[in-house]
């Protein structure tokens, strides 16, 4: 489902929200991708989208993703990349004149073609997680716009927004959201190795 209305008039999550929530004024600080699973915040004032917003424009949201990665993953990265949206294509694409970018890879589990990763973003550029991690040799399950050999069934992608970590839109306290992986072929085989 996507997060919000696109050109294909699918139902879309923000659609459905706001029509549950006719008298609020529903906001939507963050996005994720139409295949990607996990945390979405979404805002049921326009003083907490302008906070979250605020919050997003600081970098003092800590997102947490976890992965299933082609290849071994054998130690800790620290991937730097510059992207340029390539809006003809629809995809992020590694540029000298792009946007600088940072990404932190944990490797949590090796099997024998796939590794389970926790990525950690710096900022939020479009399609970052997927191109980082594709130009660094190591593509998403299921992601054939960025190099995989295959796409999923559900069409997919072994991308899942785990956590998201900031202070509260209204009393500033520490708030911290965590969705569990999806109960779906893609992740089931990492389901009994990934603790939480």
């Amino acid at each position: 489902m996507p997060v919000q209305p696109d050109p294909g008039g699918d139902p879309d999550l923000l659609s459905a929200v706001r029509a549950r929530y006719p008298g609020e004024a529903i906001g939507l600080p963050h996005r994720l991708d139409r295949p990607v699973s996990g945390v979405l915040l979404l805002a049921r004032s326009a003083q907490a989208l302008a906070a979250l917003d605020r919050a997003f424009r600081e970098r003092s949201v800590a997102k947490t993703y976890l992965a299933v990665v082609t290849g071994a993953v054998a130690g800790d990265l620290q991937l730097e990349h510059r992207l340029r949206h390539d809006a003809h294509a629809h995809r992020a694409r590694t540029s000298d004149r792009g946007t600088p970018v940072r990404l932190r890879v944990h490797p949590l589990h090796r099997g024998d073609r796939y590794t389970l990763v926790a990525v950690t973003p710096e900022g939020g550029a479009f399609h970052q997680i997927r191109a980082q991690l594709a130009a660094a040799g190591h593509p998403i399950k299921g992601d054939v716009k960025y190099g995989a050999r295959r796409g999923e069934r559900d069409r997919s992608i072994a991308l899942h927004a785990f956590r998201i970590a900031l202070p509260h839109p209204l009393t500033g306290a520490p708030l911290c959201v965590e969705a569990p992986l999806p109960d779906t072929t893609t992740w089931a085989p990492w389901r009994t190795l990934w603790k939480g």
